[in-house]
């Protein structure tokens, strides 16, 4: 079934938000009666009753972290089976257009984490590991890409792994590395069909591994909507600003852009890097402007991976943990109502912590009403940011 314009806000109002005239709407991504899609971009009610599983570890090494949390799956070889190809989609959002360091910040998802990854893969017998992100460039500087020891960078790992393995480890900058766009179907968009990267839609498995910040625009930007990444930022872009404006202006919502191409994609696994991250105002970081780095560490004594197989359900988790309630974030209460996965706490298995010692307080982001209003007042000062 779908809504109609009244049961839809009947709806809201339900999920905890009060609608006002000319108000704030919390449950619905902070809209207003009139900017509620159309009826016919409202997807139909069909959530799942199946439970989920979300393996929490803690820790200060985020390698063995990593293989901590494969090893509780099965390890890689239960994601990827041998002659498969992987793509990674790690969030590299700032990478190559600010001049700050994107990992200690909490901006980025960490190189131990992605890279780490990658070579559980390649053990498993994958025969191409690709590792990409489209971010806002047309290429990536990958050796200045550091980890946080600053012990190796990503492209001395690439060569490293490429030198150990049978299969082919690829670093790439889908913006100009995608050799061809390909259309995924887009219903609640109101788009049609909205071009993501071959690299990815071609791949036999694809990990979704985002870094835990909240945003200005969807509240939270973990394992799905990480997934804005695979489009072209040139192609959505306008007025010279490679920042996904077309997508951001969906007439069905921003939210429902990513939630499509999550759908029709159908990633196999996500691990949220929760070790540094960005609080207040993200995705990107600058007091003030930005958001605020937070490292785990400060908030619950460790740094935390959280695993699954499914996205909705890991979404879900760090959500609760970082203090917001699912159904109040409009992309996570329709990724579960559209059946996408669970975000049901009761039908959530945590495993490798209890919730409650892992809650913590995390400033929200403050509503942008439109990409403009973010991207250009204090860009400047953004991008000349000394290291």
């Amino acid at each position: 079934m779908h809504y109609s314009r009244r049961e839809f806000l009947k709806y809201a109002t339900t999920t905890g938000a009060a609608l006002g005239a000319g108000g704030l709407c919390t449950a619905c991504g902070f809209l207003t009666p009139n900017d509620l899609p159309p009826a016919s971009l409202v997807p139909p009610l069909t959530p799942t009753d199946k439970a989920a599983r979300v393996v929490a570890v803690l820790g200060r090494d985020l390698r063995s972290m990593v293989r901590d949390a494969l090893d509780s799956f099965g390890g890689a070889s239960a994601i990827v089976r041998p002659q498969e190809t992987v793509f990674i989609k790690p969030n590299l959002v700032g990478a190559g257009m600010v001049r700050h360091e994107l990992f200690s910040t909490g901006e980025c998802t960490k190189p131990e984490v992605f890279m780490t990854v990658a070579e559980e893969c390649l053990k498993a017998g994958a025969t191409k590991v690709t590792i990409g992100d489209a971010a806002q460039v047309s290429e990536f500087a990958w050796d200045e890409m550091w980890t946080l020891d600053r012990s190796t960078n990503v492209a001395d790992e690439a060569k490293r792994l490429n030198d150990r393995y049978e299969g082919t480890l690829e670093l790439a900058c889908l913006n100009s590395d995608t050799p061809v766009w390909v259309p995924v179907t887009s219903p609640y968009s109101g788009l049609e069909k909205i071009y993501v990267s071959g690299l990815a839609a071609h791949a036999d498995r694809i990990i979704s591994i985002p870094v835990v910040k909240t945003h200005r625009h969807c509240q939270v930007t973990l394992s799905m909507k990480n997934l804005m990444g695979l489009t072209s930022s040139e192609r959505y872009g306008e007025m010279g600003i490679d920042s996904r404006i077309q997508l951001h202006r969906a007439p069905g919502g921003l939210e429902q852009t990513f939630l499509d191409i999550t759908a029709a994609l159908r990633p196999d696994f996500t691990l949220i890097d929760a070790s540094i991250g960005c609080e207040g105002n993200g995705p990107h970081v600058q007091p003030r402007v930005w958001g605020t780095t937070v490292d785990l560490r400060d908030r619950i004594g460790n740094w935390l991976i959280l695993a699954s197989n499914d996205l909705v359900a890991a979404d879900a988790t760090a959500t609760r943990i970082i203090g917001h309630k699912p159904n109040a974030v409009k992309h996570l209460a329709s990724a579960f109502d559209r059946g996408l996965g669970q975000a049901r706490e009761d039908l959530i298995e945590l495993e490798g912590a209890d919730l409650n010692d892992l809650r913590m307080d995390w400033e929200p982001a403050k509503y942008a009403a439109s990409i403009e209003a973010v991207a250009l007042p204090g860009l400047m000062m953004y991008l000349e940011r000394p290291n």
